[in-house]
Order: C-alpha cells, then sequence, then structure tokens
C-alpha cells in the first residue's frame, strides 16, 4: 500500500476554463511549478490526476488539470485534498521536519517519558506541538529549536531540554 501525504486542498474554481485555485499546506508553493502528477482524495481513495497548467497568484496557486476544461469538469473537485506520494515530498533542509514525522514520536525530558505528539498546530508565532499523555491530557508546547534538545525522525523520539517548562497538574 502506498503511502500518501497531503500538500493542499482544493478551495475554489479560478477562470473559466477548468483551473482551481489551492490552498498549499507546504512552505514550497513553488513545487506545484514542478509536480507532472499527484493524487486527489475521492471519499478515502486517491485518484491520480496529470497537471496540465499552473498559475502563481499572489497568495495561491492555480492547477489546470488534464481534461478538466471548465467549470463543470473543475467543479467536482472543490473541496478535496491533493496528496503526492513520498518520493515526491520535497527534500527538507536540516532540522526541518514534516507534520507527519513529528505526529506519533514520543517526547521525553529528563528520561521521563510525557506523551506522545497528537497534533501539530500553526499559529502566527510559532508551530506547536500537542503532546498527548497517558491520562489523554493535553499539554502545548512551542516547536522551537530552543526547546529541543534532539529528535530523531526514524525511531520518533523527541527530547526536550531540561529547562523546559510545561503546566503539568498531575
Amino acid at each position: 500500500m502506498k503511502d500518501f501525504f497531503l500538500i493542499a486542498k482544493i478551495i475554489s474554481l479560478f477562470g473559466k476554463n477548468g483551473f482551481v485555485k489551492i490552498e498549499p499546506y507546504s512552505d514550497f508553493p513553488q513545487r506545484f511549478v514542478e509536480l507532472e502528477k499527484l493524487f486527489i482524495d475521492f471519499w478515502g481513495d486517491k485518484k491520480i490526476f496529470y497537471v496540465e497548467d499552473v498559475k502563481e497568484l499572489n497568495n495561491a496557486v492555480a492547477l489546470k488539470f488534464i481534461n478538466f476544461d471548465d467549470k463543470r469538469d473543475a467543479g467536482v473537485l472543490v473541496g478535496r485534498g491533493i496528496y503526492v506520494e513520498e518520493k515526491d515530498l520535497i527534500k527538507l533542509p536540516d532540522d526541518t521536519y514534516y507534520i507527519h514525522d513529528l505526529i506519533g514520536s514520543k517526547v521525553f525530558q529528563g528520561g521521563k517519558n510525557i506523551g506522545t505528539i497528537a497534533d501539530v498546530i500553526s499559529p502566527p508565532a510559532n508551530d506547536v506541538i500537542i503532546i498527548r499523555n497517558e491520562k489523554s491530557k493535553e499539554l502545548l508546547i512551542p516547536l522551537v529549536l530552543d526547546f529541543i534538545e534532539s529528535f530523531d525522525p526514524e525511531s520518533k523520539i523527541l527530547v526536550l531540554k531540561q529547562n523546559v517548562s510545561y503546566d503539568d497538574e498531575d
């Protein structure tokens, strides 16, 4: 079974020639210019689509897929997720990771397991990891390098520095 990774969502039609406007979930919107194929989710099933044209807009990207030539054709795509296979993910710089690398990682501090990363949220300042402990209590910790001693994406282990404090009422 192939692994697929969400990189964008189709948010609206763009013009009348089959283009759709997307909301990229990537820090690399230029990646869409280089993509030849991608996958769109239809009720849990990923269908392959081939990119015919790309328009870079002010704060967004518009895509046109082969055989989608008007509003009616492209209308069925609005609201759907866009995915790529793992081999088409962008190679990230050192100390930069995909959210899927973080989710499911065990978090340790001072040798103690404080929980597992359940999610990553992106408020305006910086990303925040949501750590869920064995009692399903959630801890929120800013995802900044100053707080992290180490992260091993292969073993899915994140170690926080000793000086990082968090609200733990237990």
